[in-house]
């Protein structure tokens, strides 16, 4: 989100002007120039803050969105691992301990990923407010500015003392924006735990299982070319071997 503008530059040329036009009776507009200066800077210092807090909170709620679906995603293993022991020890098979030693991994995965969501979540909100402390402080030295320019057009010293007043109030809250966003602390990213490690080693050792089965099944598809020669020699062996008249039946009359 774009930061607070501070379009105050037209003002400052018009005071300036004021200032060097009016002469020595009309010393305290060269302090109203002087004042809106420094209230200028200081309300682009709020709003540069207040653009960064806006972009941190963003950022934060984006993190507790992806942990959120983390934790979705460590409820449908757990709840397929569920279902497929129920449906082995219903056959009568007993399920692979490997199997069930993992679902209360996925479920202490779950508390610690939501642990760590809810934290993005409430730093979200702490850098929201802190945004808009600096967002009312941009707000009260605009209007500052804005008096202080009143005050030199219609030269009235009033207006002036009013706009040191509105900046003042916008110093205070630029002070306490400052002071909540040094004691905020940013939560650490979530990193994979060590059960989701051992998950992944045990697919890649599948990985490696199916590949060796298939290697051993080109294997087993280059060599029957032999076997088609012997089976058919050892087949043509007895007819070779067995005389011409050896099937033919005697006459009952011998």
């Amino acid at each position: 989100m774009e930061a607070p503008e501070v379009p105050t530059e037209h003002l400052h040329e018009e005071m300036h002007h004021h200032a060097e036009h009016e002469g020595e009776g009309a010393k305290w507009i060269m302090g109203v120039a002087l004042s809106s200066a420094i209230i200028a800077g200081m309300a682009a210092i709020a709003s540069l803050l207040a653009g960064v807090h806006d972009n941190k909170a963003m950022i934060d709620q984006m993190r507790a969105s992806d942990s959120w679906s983390y934790y979705q995603a460590k409820g449908v293993k757990s709840n397929v691992l569920s279902s497929k022991i129920e449906l082995l020890t219903a056959l009568g098979k007993t399920p692979d301990k490997k199997d069930t030693e993992k679902i209360p991994g996925y479920k202490k995965d779950q508390e610690r990923i939501s642990e760590k969501a809810h934290e993005f979540e409430e730093a979200s909100t702490e850098h929201l407010e802190i945004h808009e402390s600096f967002a009312r402080s941009v707000t009260l030295f605009q209007v500052a500015i804005a008096l202080a320019a009143v005050s030199v057009l219609t030269k009235r010293r009033g207006f002036w003392f009013v706009s040191l007043a509105g900046a003042a109030v916008g110093a205070y809250f630029l002070g306490e924006g400052v002071m909540a966003g040094n004691a905020q602390k940013e939560p650490v990213p979530l990193t994979e735990s060590a059960g989701g490690g051992e998950g992944k080693a045990h697919e890649g050792k599948a990985h490696e299982g199916h590949e060796k089965k298939a290697e051993g099944e080109k294997k087993g598809e280059g060599e029957p070319a032999e076997h088609p020669a012997a089976g058919g020699a050892e087949e043509t062996k007895p007819a070779t071997a067995e005389p011409a008249g050896a099937g033919e039946a005697k006459p009952k009359g011998e």
